[in-house]
């Protein structure tokens, strides 16, 4: 195996890794979250994004960017989450094709209650894959990536 291979393989070993911590991670908060509060982890990452918008809105594109998802399955997630009244779309009132997705006074309250279920859970999982050898490098980089504003 050359120099090359090498670098290849750690990449990969590095994607394997980091893999296994988001699997390890979204495990627990999709279980947590959907006993708590009838979410999915997709679903309590919209209300998420949207609540950090201080009251502000999003337009469909964002929100794909936001939570990883295509346009198609954003859009059919937020039509599930304005089927429970937890968001409503808002026409752009500057370009009549553009569609702004907010948080109803329903999804803030969701949002208050599921938070410390995702806070909890998320610190209990990261302590357990710090504890293994595998994954600790890898969640002791996690305390020094910087916040995003």
């Amino acid at each position: 195996m050359g120099i090359a291979d090498d670098a290849v393989e750690i990449r990969a070993q590095g994607w394997r890794t980091l893999a296994a911590l988001h699997g390890l991670i979204e495990g627990r908060l999709e279980q947590a979250l959907g006993a708590s509060a009838g979410l999915s982890v997709v679903e309590y990452t919209v209300l998420d994004a949207l609540n950090r918008q201080d009251g502000w809105h999003m337009r469909m594109q964002q929100l794909a960017r936001a939570t990883a998802l295509s346009s198609s399955a954003t859009t059919r997630l937020v039509n599930r989450l304005e089927e429970r009244s937890l968001l409503t779309r808002v026409l752009c009132a500057d370009d009549r094709r553009g569609i702004y997705t907010e948080l109803t006074a329903s999804g803030h309250k969701l949002l208050e209650k599921a938070r410390p279920v995702h806070d909890e859970v998320l610190e209990a999982a990261l302590a357990e894959a710090a504890s293994s050898p595998e994954l600790a490098p890898l969640v002791d980089a996690l305390h020094h990536v910087p916040s995003l504003p």
